[in-house]
């Protein structure tokens, strides 16, 4: 099955397989994080609904073929949150989802912060402030080959604080890399609380490194359509996406125990009832 609904799907359609798409991510990493007793749940679950934007038909790649010349790039820099990325590529066919069940155990494929040796996978992440150099070196290079494919990148917000962020930052607008979109989960929560260097008004900091820039609510599939389907053809974009850190999860929204608690039996029957709208 080739990913490639951009072409064949209407905005409508990829809308509504975003909404199903994202419901089905929230789903695996609870109960993944459940049987490996593992961190992180919050922050995979405030990138489900950009993921799931991203496969249900923006990105062109093929699950047959992983490594095709032609596929768009997608790198995760904030690599913890690793198990949101496996259970897309999961669902939308890259691998069996019955490897989810051995996510973070000893031996397996599926590490707490994302391999490239998992299908689907373009680079190993976990060290962060990384992500965005990595999409601007392939950026250029398809770029300096004449290549039409696009690159995307999504960094957490507490990775901005990171220096070497906006060096490259500074180099995707040198070099005028408008392949290049850049998406920032903005749930305004690092692993010591809230942000811990101060970082609004992002949009016009990015702005004034001279990146195309938009904020938007990063939970409405419409708004994540709109920003990471455009196209200027001068500068890269950057998509500051607003999210809740823990989203879909009432009792795990903005909550920080979540960054390090792994859900029991009751927290995975109660989180599963919310995502699923049962009573």
């Amino acid at each position: 099955m080739v990913i490639n609904y951009g072409l064949a799907m209407n905005k409508a359609d990829i809308v509504k397989r975003s909404s199903d798409l994202s419901k089905s991510i929230r789903e695996s990493c609870l109960i993944a994080t459940h049987n490996a007793n593992s961190s992180h749940i919050a922050s995979a679950l405030s990138m489900a609904d950009i993921l799931a934007t991203l496969y249900a038909g923006i990105l062109h790649c093929d699950p047959l073929d992983p490594k095709k010349k032609d596929r768009d790039i997608l790198i995760l820099s904030k690599g913890h949150g690793g198990i949101a990325l496996y259970s897309v590529l999961a669902e939308v066919g890259f691998f069996d989802k019955a490897l989810l069940e051995n996510y973070c155990s000893y031996g397996s494929e599926l590490s707490g912060h994302v391999s490239h040796t998992v299908p689907g996978v373009d680079f190993s992440t976990g060290s962060l402030g990384h992500g965005i150099s990595i999409a601007a070196g392939i950026a250029m290079a398809k770029k300096m080959d004449g290549r039409k494919e696009r690159v995307f990148v999504i960094c957490g917000d507490g990775e901005l604080n990171e220096g070497s962020v906006w060096e490259a930052i500074m180099f995707s607008n040198r070099f005028r890399l408008s392949n290049l979109t850049i998406i920032v989960d903005r749930n305004r929560m690092q692993a010591l609380g809230g942000d811990i260097l101060r970082l609004d008004d992002l949009t016009s900091k990015f702005k004034a490194f001279g990146m195309d820039a938009v904020s938007i609510d990063g939970h409405d599939f419409e708004q994540l359509f709109n920003a990471m389907t455009r196209k200027n053809g001068k500068r890269p974009i950057v998509v500051i996406a607003n999210t809740i850190k823990g989203k879909g999860v009432s009792f795990m929204e903005n909550n920080l125990i979540w960054h390090y608690r792994s859900p029991n039996q009751e927290d995975l029957d109660r989180a599963l009832k919310e995502i699923r709208g049962e009573k």
